[in-house]
């Protein structure tokens, strides 16, 4: 069985942090420093995670304010 790609992993990780609760919408998320260290894994790893999750409206982007949690009810229904 292939090994599921970290950010692959991390990112899932976040959405089920999202669906159980641990993180609301609104909430931000750890910088891409703090992600490395708690995941230990490399920036390129935690942006790739970033991308996935932004793809899937799991959070969006405020330029110089960082990433925020939107509400699960608006997720695109993708796998």
């Amino acid at each position: 069985m292939p090994a599921i790609p970290d950010y692959f992993r991390i990112s899932n990780a976040i959405m089920s942090d999202v669906r159980s609760g641990r993180l609301k919408p609104g909430d931000k998320l750890p910088s891409i420093a703090e992600l490395c260290k708690q995941h230990e894994v490399g920036a390129s790893t935690i942006r790739q995670v970033y991308i996935r999750l932004e793809a899937l409206e799991v959070v969006h982007r405020h330029q110089g304010k960082g990433v925020f949690v939107t509400d699960p009810d608006t997720w695109m229904r993708k796998p």
